[in-house]
């Protein structure tokens, strides 16, 4: 591909290192330039008009064109843009903020810590976990579960807690302390003739097996999503959840609660925690908090974690740690608009009764020679593609499947994301049937052009 040497894709090219891309492969192909969105769409700087069906990135609500949110922004630069919450001070945003996400909890929780981003707010509940332990008297409780397949961030240790090997390789992760059990996916893990119930129950004795194998008291917490995203959307199959929780509760392991891709909305419920009856001990919370229109991030931790790490910061003299844009006034603002949208215009409901609409068209999919499976709840939704059912084999090459038609649906005018050959979608809440119309269009049209390209 030649690029004009003025143009905003040659200079993409020259100046950005682009994350999670190929950077050899796009100083040959260039950016598509996204230039302003419109409610579930955005346009590109050539005038095409694209679904945006994963939100962005599993994180824009309320759309790309809200302007209460960008008014809220504009409100609070005018009256406080930027302030701190270091040495005991605060601001209003942030305290309202704090007092609703609360008041939102799906389960009784104590207090709010900001950051701002996902991978910053999984970092930090790993170091503060540290800390608690180390409160109590345990130094030696200080390991973490997550799952194969998990997604909890990119930083050092919340990479060491995602599971999936391209944010390990060539990283040196994960680090000690980080361990790594199954993967909720019936399709891909269970046994043949293995029913979800059984499959749930094999899973809850392979973690009490790990957790016996380092020793109970070593193992300070488990952290999951209640749906995982970027490992292609797994569903937890039935029992899943009860069954984990019992072996958690009976070590006193805490339970974190990822919801930064299914809180505020997205299962249909406020939080993927009440969809799936989890009761964490913490909970993290990022994307849908602002519609990601600003860098924000959350948790929220219960009575029990908060107090031995307050006691410590007492007996310290100070708690060390925090961050100059935690909190920030702005972003405080325009999560509470967005939040204040989300409730005033039941979009949550509106993700339950559209996402129901969604998962049914979907599945009417399930006859394709390229689906494997269907698999979602509400405004979120993977389609596994395999060349050969039975088998339940895609390409020779992982990935090389779910890219291509992928690629296919980007020509017909849909944003989706392949994990691996899972196609994934997360549209905005605000999408409507007419919208999950034009998208199943697409899919059927890219599906069998895909058949064509692999058969």
């Amino acid at each position: 591909m030649t690029l004009h040497p003025n143009s905003a894709e040659a200079r993409d090219v020259a100046y950005h290192l682009h994350g999670y891309t190929n950077a050899r492969a796009h100083q040959q192909t260039g950016p598509v330039v996204i230039e302003r969105g419109e409610g579930a769409y955005v346009y590109d700087s050539e005038g095409n008009r694209y679904f945006e069906g994963m939100a962005g990135l599993w994180s824009t609500a309320v759309g790309f064109s809200e302007r209460r949110l960008a008014q809220a922004a504009a409100r609070q630069m005018e009256k406080l843009p930027y302030y701190h919450s270091f040495g005991g001070r605060s601001h209003g945003p942030a305290i309202d903020l704090a007092e609703k996400l609360i008041e939102l909890a799906p389960v009784p929780m104590s207090k709010v810590f900001f950051t701002n981003s996902g991978s910053e707010a999984n970092d930090t509940v790993l170091k503060l976990l540290w800390y608690r332990s180390n409160a109590m008297g345990q130094p030696h409780r200080k390991k973490v579960i997550s799952r194969l397949r998990g997604y909890h961030g990119v930083t050092i240790a919340s990479a060491s807690m995602t599971g999936l090997p391209i944010n390990h390789a060539s990283f040196d992760l994960p680090i000690a302390n980080v361990l790594h059990t199954g993967c909720p996916h019936h399709y891909r893990e269970g046994l043949e003739g293995e029913s979800e119930e059984q499959f749930a129950t094999r899973l809850a004795d392979d973690l009490e097996a790990m957790i016996q194998a380092e020793g109970p008291e070593t193992v300070m917490a488990f952290i999951a999503e209640p749906v995982m995203g970027a490992g292609g959307v797994v569903v937890p199959p039935a029992t899943y959840w009860d069954k984990i929780q019992q072996v958690l509760n009976r070590h006193d392991i805490l339970l974190i609660a990822d919801e930064v891709i299914c809180g505020f909305g997205r299962t249909g419920q406020m939080f993927g925690s009440q969809t799936y009856g989890m009761k964490p001990d913490i909970l993290v919370m990022s994307k849908q908090l602002t519609s990601t229109y600003f860098p924000l991030s959350a948790f929220m931790i219960n009575a029990r974690v908060f107090e031995p790490i307050a006691d410590e910061s007492n007996r310290i003299g100070v708690l060390g740690h925090g961050f100059t844009g935690a909190g920030h006034p702005v972003g405080a603002a325009i999560a509470l608009e967005n939040l204040a949208i989300i409730q005033e215009r039941d979009l949550v409901a509106n993700s339950a009764e559209v996402g129901g609409y969604l998962q049914a068209e979907l599945r009417t999919l399930a006859d394709h020679p390229l689906v494997g499976e269907v698999r979602g709840v509400a405004l979120i939704a993977g389609i596994e593609l395999v060349l050969d059912k039975a088998a339940k084999t895609a390409a020779e090459t992982p990935g090389k499947l779910g890219g291509y038609a992928a690629a296919r649906l980007f020509e017909h005018g849909v944003i989706s994301r392949a994990a691996v050959d899972t196609i994934t979608l997360c549209p905005p809440l605000i999408v409507t049937r007419s919208d999950i119309d034009g998208l199943l269009v697409a899919l059927r049209k890219s599906l069998d052009e895909t058949l064509v390209e692999f058969g």
